[in-house]
């Protein structure tokens, strides 16, 4: 076997590795919620992942600052929540979560997406 493909073979592993890493592997960082929260809407959701307590009123608070236009508008589908999200400015969304679980939320084109997971 010529140097070549070793090197590719080697290298082949290593990305093998890296892509069961990332996308099975990484730990979601879950942001505990009392109250209220805002959301940096920037290239994604920052914080992505947020818990909240059973049947508590929580407000979120989008701040977009990305000019793009696939996040102008957040989708919150289990709570019948859309909501445009105008560029530099605070939009605040109020849900009262009465079922536990996770609940999904993203962009208005489906492409960025975040978590909210309801607990008792």
């Amino acid at each position: 076997m010529s140097i070549d493909k070793i090197l590719v073979l080697i290298s082949g592993f290593f990305g093998v590795g890296f892509i069961y890493w990332f996308f099975l592997m990484r730990k979601e960082n879950i942001v505990d919620v009392k109250g209220e929260v805002e959301i940096t809407v920037s290239g994604g959701y920052s914080p992505q992942v947020i818990s909240l307590s059973k049947g508590k009123l929580t407000k979120i608070s989008f701040k977009r600052t990305d000019a793009s236009s696939c996040l102008e508008e957040v989708i919150i589908p289990d709570f019948k929540i859309k909501k445009f999200l105008p560029l530099n400015q605070i939009i605040t969304v109020e849900i009262i979560p009465q079922k536990t679980g996770e609940f999904r939320y993203s962009c208005g084109m489906n492409m960025y997406h975040g978590k909210i997971i309801v607990r008792d």
